[in-house]
């Protein structure tokens, strides 16, 4: 395992950039936090954990013994996404399973004193590693909702999920370490969801019962219970292209090679320099398997990003970056919007 020390280390550097966004619940249903650099936030960092909370919603981590941060990369539709996330055993990850609506009673945690009278509601979706609840304060409402306990939100005819649209109560995801909280209203179905904290709940995802996308090397044995997503250098928060930071791409690349896969690294290294060397590009047979295409697409849409025209990058990617849309689609999957 890392040191806790690095771990804390790491949580805190990262609550204090307001260019970081963070995520937690599950494949088909996800609450992300951002910030502006400008909004007022309430920020804690201790040994214990870190928490960000605004006017718009809120996320806490706290520090646990056999928690494991692991960095990757993936490829977008442009560009290319990065993550770290933040994983714990596969025992020791799992919440309520819950498949039907459930009131849990006064939400005691939550992160700001005047939500903690709130009733919680978990929505019962059956989430591997995530609860994901609402929060009532209106007495109505929770009275009303108390009607259809037992039941699933989407079962046909059931009004619950209507009653909570028009509601708009927050949203509370919760897993072993840590919650995330929402409080900007939901969006109608066909609408935007809003800059800033929102939530994705995709019940067909849900079924799959998977716990992150195929596209995300998670270290096996392990289940990602949040994540958070430093500035991208080619991109903003909003997925929009910006002029190249290198010392963006410098710091990520860094989280890379201490918390990612060593061999996916190292391959990354390789192409990079067999780039700058001007070497042919490399057969099919030495870019066996989906992971180590990936891999050399990213290192040279991060070469092209950074500047380079050679000749020598123009002919690797002729030959490897094609557009392949089955991974676009599945990475935009894992944060729940495309770029």
């Amino acid at each position: 395992m890392i040191p806790q020390a690095i771990v804390v280390k790491l949580l805190t550097d990262q609550i204090a950039d307001p260019d970081t966004q963070w995520s937690l619940g599950t494949f088909g249903a996800i609450a992300e936090f951002a910030r502006d650099r400008d909004e007022p936030a309430d920020l804690h960092a201790s040994d214990e954990g870190v928490s960000a909370v605004t006017a718009r919603g809120g996320i806490a981590i706290r520090v646990q013994d056999d928690m494991r941060p692991f960095a990757s990369e993936s490829l977008a539709k442009q560009h290319w996404n990065h993550r770290v996330a933040i994983c714990l055993p596969e025992p020791a990850c799992a919440m309520g399973r819950r498949a039907v609506l459930t009131e849990l009673g006064p939400d005691a945690g939550a992160l700001r004193e005047q939500d903690r009278d709130g009733v919680l509601f978990d929505l019962g979706l059956d989430a591997p590693q995530a609860d994901l609840c609402i929060r009532v304060a209106d007495t109505k409402l929770a009275g009303e909702l108390r009607n259809h306990v037992g039941r699933a939100v989407f079962e046909p005819g059931n009004p619950a999920m209507g009653l909570i649209l028009a509601a708009n109560p927050h949203r509370v995801f919760i897993s072993r370490i840590g919650r995330a909280e929402v409080y900007q209203p939901i969006p109608p179905h066909d609408g935007k969801s809003p800059e800033g904290p929102h939530t994705h709940v995709l019940p067909k995802l849900l079924k799959s019962g998977r716990t992150h996308p195929a596209t995300e090397p998670i270290p096996e044995g392990f289940v990602p219970c949040a994540h958070f997503y430093p500035a991208h250098p080619a991109k903003d928060a909003l997925g929009q292209a910006r002029a190249f930071e290198r010392s963006r791409h410098d710091a990520f690349q860094q989280l890379l090679a201490e918390l990612g896969a060593p061999e996916s690294a190292a391959f990354k290294r390789d192409v990079i320099a067999a780039v700058s060397r001007g070497e042919s590009p490399w057969t099919e047979a030495r870019v066996a398997g989906r992971g180590a295409r990936a891999n050399v697409r990213i290192a040279l849409r991060q070469i092209k990003a950074a500047g380079d025209a050679s000749s020598a990058l123009t002919a690797w990617l002729a030959v490897f970056d094609r557009a392949e849309p089955a991974d676009d689609e599945a990475d935009d999957l894992s944060r729940g919007h495309t770029d």
